[in-house]
């Protein structure tokens, strides 16, 4: 299994007043969406080239999908002058459903990574910074029951949604997941099936660094017998 404790990360302290007699209270797993949980590479590639040929605007929809994780409007400042981001926006968001979700997969491991969390009694959460009815369409179409899902928010903005939902591990495939979880005081879990490297999430502040979902209900095992301890 490809997993890898940061030393340098600091340890959640103990709760003041806890006993290790004491049954753990439920807990909370953020998820992020794109190459975490979901392979939306096609059909974002898909939306992007109905945008381009509609706008007659070049965009190279290959090198775009190298690079997932930041909000919508740094791709766009790549192919568009800045006073046309908010209308080419727009009409990519409206663009997606018809174009982006159906051939959107599932990444390895996904459906049992959010149903580990269930299965120990947890709650699970998708935060993304993709606007959110598109989200929500990705996790209806491919089956991967959240029981929130809160989008709009990239980096260290997510830590809004992970603290207001008790959140104490986040996961991700972005150093901006990393900054996230780490300003949410949230265990930085990172998978490597995304745009950054394990080195470089690890450099950001990973706590672990697993090879992609596959990995994550073993850790998570071990993760839930510490904490019971």
């Amino acid at each position: 299994m490809a997993l890898h404790e940061n030393p340098e990360s600091p340890r959640p302290a103990a709760s003041p007043g806890s006993s290790p007699a004491a049954s753990p209270a439920p807990f909370t797993v953020g998820f992020d969406l794109d190459m975490t949980l979901i392979d939306s590479r096609p059909g974002i590639k898909a939306a992007y080239e109905v945008l381009s040929a509609e706008t007659g605007t070049f965009i190279d929809a290959d090198l775009a999908v190298t690079r997932l994780g930041p909000p919508l409007d740094e791709e766009l400042a790549h192919w568009f002058p800045q006073e046309r981001i908010p209308e080419m926006a727009d009409r990519y968001r409206a663009l997606y459903p018809t174009h982006a979700i159906h051939p959107t997969l599932a990444m390895p491991g996904a459906r049992e990574a959010v149903a580990a969390v269930r299965a120990r009694g947890g709650r699970a959460i998708v935060v993304t910074a993709k606007h959110e009815p598109n989200a929500k369409l990705h996790l209806e179409h491919l089956g991967i029951e959240a029981d929130e899902v809160i989008g709009w928010l990239w980096a260290e903005a997510k830590a809004e949604a992970l603290r207001e939902h008790g959140a104490s591990v986040y996961v991700g495939d972005h150093v901006g997941d990393v900054r996230g979880a780490r300003t949410a005081g949230a265990l930085s879990v990172a998978v490597s099936t995304g745009p950054c490297a394990p080195d470089e999430l690890r450099a950001a502040g990973a706590d672990v660094v697993l090879g992609g979902l596959d990995d994550f209900p073993r850790w998570l095992d071990a993760h839930c017998a510490e904490r019971a301890a």
